[in-house]
């Protein structure tokens, strides 16, 4: 799909090119043919009327790149800003007319590609990425667009292709996670069943052994397709915003006593905090049980040290936000590691998840259906005294 954005793209580009090129055109016939009724030599046009020619035309191609979202440079062959866009002057900032483009835009690769495309005549193409504040992932490409009293003009275009760079690399990763994660399970399983079949054939006790451990990495495997089958149907319905209403207060009592169960096997107390009068959000109550069970789970899970798991609701009331926590008091997560918990498989010990039967898929479920709730998941964890999971509506 990124791939028919990038098409579009383009056409959009060529469409400029063509828009503007065709106003150069239209200005330089009408010119033309004024001349030829009037009989006068091109030498006897007055200066200040092909100066205000010249000026009308500029502002016509202003009017065409002021339209545009993504930065726009016109640019001389002497290297010096005839015009720029509101996009490009939000990303470079105030360029002053007339002044070197070298002066503003730093990188080498570009300036090296305009002073290609110069010498040669031919529109060039080369990719930047910029690092800071954030990295951003440009296309940027230059090609003539025309000549002024023998002066050629060059348009400077950035595409930001950020997005699709970054879709890109999570698309491959995900394959890679996925594979691996579902090599394991496959190679125990195959390994059993042929020692089963060869020289445990006979072996009543060992059947009953190898069966078990059969069961758990079946059942392992089952819970990570049901996992990525659930993060697919989130990401084809993450541009639908929910439309119902949902109270929290019922909701959060009722992930409560659903893994009540798992909490006492665990020796883990779930302590509420929920207020007397109702809390409503606009959401999907299946999803909003999915994010709190998720969240609770693994308080009790990896917080199980503690031995308690406070939940708290606050706001709702007089314009207040609406924020729910969870807190356990386990052995807290290195920070290192909590920018990073919530992609996809990412786990900050990989043998305590898989112990646990975790697929370390759960809390990116929640950040996507917290995403499409409009609403952000914040964590807060210390080292020795616990992990605070916030979400905030």
């Amino acid at each position: 799909m990124w791939l028919a954005g990038l098409h579009l793209g383009w056409v959009s580009f060529t469409v400029l090119l063509l828009v503007i090129a065709g106003l150069v055109r239209t200005d330089r016939r009408a010119a033309e043919g004024n001349a030829r009724t009037m009989a006068v030599p091109a030498a006897a046009v007055p200066e200040n009327d092909v100066a205000a020619a010249r000026q009308d035309d500029l502002s016509a191609i202003a009017a065409v790149l002021g339209a545009l979202d993504a930065p726009a440079l016109l640019i001389s062959a002497r290297e010096t800003v005839k015009l720029q866009n509101r996009a490009a002057e939000a990303v470079f900032g105030a360029i002053p007319l007339g002044s070197d483009l070298a002066g503003r835009i730093r990188a080498p690769g570009i300036l090296d590609m305009v002073r290609e495309a110069l010498a040669t005549g031919q529109p060039r193409e080369t990719e930047h990425a910029e690092r800071l504040p954030s990295e951003t992932v440009y296309v940027v490409r230059i090609a003539p667009l025309a000549e002024k009293s023998g002066e050629p003009l060059w348009l400077l275009t950035f595409r930001d292709v950020s997005q699709a760079r970054r879709i890109d690399r999570m698309r491959s990763d995900f394959i890679a996670n996925a594979s691996h994660e579902l090599r394991t399970p496959l190679a125990s399983l195959r390994g059993f069943i042929e020692t089963l079949q060869g020289p445990a054939k006979n072996d009543t006790k060992a059947h009953e052994r190898f069966l078990g451990i059969m069961h758990e990495q079946a059942t392992r495997m089952s819970r990570l397709v049901d996992d990525l089958l659930s993060l697919s149907r989130l990401e084809l319905r993450s541009n639908v915003a929910p439309d119902q209403t949902v109270d929290l207060v019922p909701l959060i009592a009722h992930v409560r006593d659903s893994l009540q169960p798992l909490a006492s096997e665990l020796g883990v107390d779930i302590v509420l905090d929920l207020p007397a009068h109702p809390v409503s959000v606009t959401g999907e109550r299946d999803e909003l049980v999915e994010v709190f069970e998720n969240l609770i789970e693994n308080g009790c899970k990896y917080g199980q040290d503690g031995k308690r798991v406070d939940v708290a609701l606050t706001g709702g009331t007089d314009g207040a936000p609406v924020e729910v926590s969870v807190r356990d008091y386990g052995p807290g997560i290195p920070p290192e590691h909590v920018p990073r918990i919530t992609e996809r498989f990412y786990r900050v010990n990989v043998e305590a998840s898989r112990s646990k039967k975790g697929t370390g898929l759960g809390l990116a479920i929640a950040k996507h259906i917290l995403t499409r709730h409009k609403a952000r998941l914040v964590v807060r964890s210390e080292v020795g005294k616990g992990t605070v999971f916030t979400v905030k509506f």
